[in-house]
């Protein structure tokens, strides 16, 4: 299989490595082969930590810039400062308000590139439904409700169900469940 490139940002204490973990588990009970790296800034103060998820037959574990295929980020912020990772038509997901995504100085860019880029409030959803600190499985959830990549919304859902502790596994599952339906209905107006 062609090599599917995955760059997931984010603040310290967002849960991008959980994030990535939940993808790499799908990825490699799947049968796949994956490769990742991970850098942090000041993760422990709330800086910057970026993700490289590499599914498929990778060489090295950094993605070089233009060539992400998706860019899953839980703050706009990191969204913007990343997307020159993604490639001409690469795809983007981030947990910003719907309503002013995105910010008209980066429209340009975005359409210059072919970017098609989705929004959802995450972390709102995610304390709405009892689980402020699983704004991670609602973007999962979210970029799983388009179809997109390697990675099937069944086989999210299956990994967020084992790798979830007995606790939250009933949160966890909710947020999931709705987030993808909140994604569903986006999928559905286009």
């Amino acid at each position: 299989m062609k090599t599917i490139n995955y760059v997931l940002t984010g603040l310290g204490g967002q849960g991008i490595l959980f994030m990535t973990k939940i993808l790499a588990t799908t990825a490699l009970n799947k049968g796949y082969n994956i490769l990742g790296a991970e850098t942090h800034g000041m993760a422990q103060r709330g800086g910057s930590v970026v993700s490289h998820l590499k599914i498929g037959d990778a060489k090295s574990s950094l993605i070089r810039a233009g060539a992400a295929d998706f860019l899953v980020s839980m703050d706009e912020s990191e969204a913007y400062r990343y997307l020159p990772y993604l490639k001409k038509g690469g795809k983007l997901f981030t947990n910003a308000p719907t309503d002013s995504f995105p910010d008209k100085k980066v429209a340009a860019y975005l359409k210059k590139n072919k970017i098609e880029a989705r929004a959802m409030e995450a972390g709102k959803k995610a304390m709405e439904l009892g689980g402020p600190r699983s704004t991670n499985l609602a973007m999962v959830a979210f970029y799983a409700a388009f179809g997109l990549g390697p990675l099937s919304a069944d086989d999210l859902r299956a990994t967020v169900d084992s790798m979830s502790p007995g606790p939250f596994k009933e949160t966890n599952l909710n947020i999931f469940d709705v987030c993808f339906e909140t994604g569903r209905k986006m999928v559905s107006l286009n």
